[in-house]
């Protein structure tokens, strides 16, 4: 029997994944009366610090940090907050012949380094970090900003239409030709144009799958490359670096904004419907029964979750509920977090080299990232994956006692649906172990040195997070899912069919990662709605 809390919220936000707690942040500073519902016992979604083992904290989902928005950590006051973001020195790709590619923060280091195995390749680098970087100066400034719908005439849309024309205008001939060839090009011919050392591309590919349904000749996957490079620590474009405490710290920052502005979290609190009179929302309803009432509901869940599993559907256009149905969230990604007794040897890396400290992978080619797509296209977890390892504990002693270490493994690929069947503990095991051994064959003392491995494939993720099959970006970063398409075309504004009913998470503008721009930008919108400043 439904039960109804008597008092009335301004807003609603189901869901504690850091968008909605940025949607809910900005809203309270407004002066509206905000709740954050969550399905957990914890805050953060996705964006979670955890003790699973002893002293160890994990990053369990997320890992890094660059793409959190700057203008959003000062609007917040997120270090007053406790929130600090440690950049790393750089990374390594390690070969199975024993070499390995360095990558270095220091530009000279860096080329020496790339010289070793191609002199070409060294005097290519700064065109292709040149081009890049052009790239995101043309979409950074579009994260913030509300993607217009070209289909209408209001002033709002035109002024907007106008400013993206003017900034592509502005690019000049030769470069609006390369930036139309660059977001429908596979990562593999766009690094072809560049470099010949097969170490080199295989590198630089790797930012074009993570956490996505793409293989490097997948085309489109050079977007999803871009999109790894538009974050920066301390105006350091493309840099990256740990959250001190793990992941968790960028949530419980932002939860002690919220609460410091007034608002308010209520965990282990799970929606089972999102209510709707008169063509209306009006609160949500609880899987406890008890209905909480306010004027404004926004969705943190990820478009699939809110319209297909969380509304009925006679309150929405059947012609929206196709293109919801349509759009794509594909799992591809799994997570090993592992409690190391003590840091472990990896021999093709120099004793003292600073690389160890940032992201290290394990490839050759880009033909070795597309095989292990392939074993994703046929249903089952890659035989040879591609790994993004990092032991932050060398550099924040606050995830592990003295001495010992925590390593993050982030995998592609790994299927949500396995082709031989249902996900059981057995496979799951098996998957950790095909990741142990790939590490293993660089680091000869590493399989002695664990003492906990956690073992994540989508299918996990989504039952403990909330995320559709898994996927970190709440959907692929496609052309067709991009700007005024994300997540249907018409409703890119954050707006759904459903008056007093928003969306704030990564399906929306302008896609996934730990960026919060989905969240703030929702929020001016729903605020601008309400005749209220942002």
């Amino acid at each position: 029997m439904a039960t109804t809390n008597s008092k009335r919220h301004d807003v609603i936000v189901i869901g504690a994944g850091h968008n909605g707690l940025v949607a809910a942040c900005y809203m309270a500073r407004a002066g509206l009366d905000v709740l954050v519902v969550e399905r957990n016992d914890y805050v953060g979604g996705a964006t979670v610090s955890r003790n699973l083992f002893e002293d160890y904290t994990y990053s369990n989902c997320s890992y890094v940090c660059s793409l959190l928005r700057p203008e959003i950590m000062r609007a917040l006051e997120l270090p007053r907050f406790g929130l600090q973001i440690i950049p790393y020195d750089g990374g390594c790709t390690m070969m199975n012949d024993g070499n390995h590619l360095a990558l270095y923060d220091n530009h000279d280091a860096l080329r020496r380094e790339i010289a070793r195995h191609s002199k070409r390749d060294a005097e290519a680098y700064d065109r292709y970090s040149r081009d890049v970087i052009r790239q995101c100066k043309f979409i950074r400034p579009l994260l913030m900003r509300e993607p217009p719908d070209p289909t209408s005439f209001k002033p709002r849309d035109l002024t907007e239409l106008l400013y993206l024309g003017q900034r592509f205008h502005n690019m000049g001939e030769e470069r609006m030709y390369d930036t139309l060839r660059f977001w429908t090009m596979s990562a593999a011919d766009f690094l072809d144009e560049y470099f010949e050392s097969e170490i080199v591309k295989a590198h630089f590919a790797g930012s074009s799958i993570i956490g996505t349904a793409l293989g490097p000749r997948s085309p489109g996957s050079a977007y999803v490359l871009l999109h790894h490079y538009m974050g920066d620590i301390d105006e350091t474009v493309g840099a990256w670096g740990f959250a001190r405490g793990g992941m968790g710290a960028v949530s419980s920052s932002l939860t002690a904004s919220l609460q410091a502005s007034g608002g308010a979290v209520r965990t282990s609190a799970p929606v089972e419907r999102i209510l709707v009179r008169n063509g209306r929302s009006c609160g949500v309803a609880l899987t406890s029964g008890e209905e909480i009432a306010a004027k404004v509901v926004v969705s943190n869940m990820d478009v699939k979750r809110t319209f297909l599993d969380s509304m009925d559907a006679e309150h929405l256009p059947e012609e929206f509920l196709k293109a919801v149905r349509r759009f794509k969230i594909r799992g591809s990604s799994g997570k090993l977090n592992i409690a190391l007794e003590r840091l472990p040897q990896f021999p093709s890396i120099p004793d003292g080299a600073p690389s160890i400290r940032g992201d290290l992978h394990i490839t050759d080619t880009i033909e070795m990232m597309e095989r292990a797509y392939d074993d994703w296209k046929e249903g089952r977890w890659s035989q040879a994956p591609y790994v993004d390892m990092l032991m932050p504990s060398q550099i924040d002693p606050t995830m592990a006692a003295d001495g010992k270490h925590y390593m993050s493994v982030f995998v592609q690929y790994c299927p949500y649906e396995l082709a031989d069947g249902p996900w059981t503990d057995d496979k799951r095991q098996a998957f950790g172990n095909t990741v142990i051994d790939a590490i293993a064959r660089h680091s000869p003392d590493f399989k002695s040195l664990i003492r906990h491995a956690e073992v994540r494939t989508p299918w996990d993720i989504e039952q403990e997070v909330g995320l559709t099959e898994g996927n970190i970006f709440q959907g692929e970063l496609t052309m067709d899912q991009l700007m005024f398409n994300r997540p249907v075309p018409g409703y890119a504004q954050y707006r759904t069919p459903v008056k007093g009913l928003y969306l704030s998470g990564s399906s929306t503008h302008p896609g996934g990662g730990v960026m919060g721009a989905p969240g703030a930008n929702c929020a001016r919108r729903v605020l601008t709605d309400l005749g209220r400043s942002a």
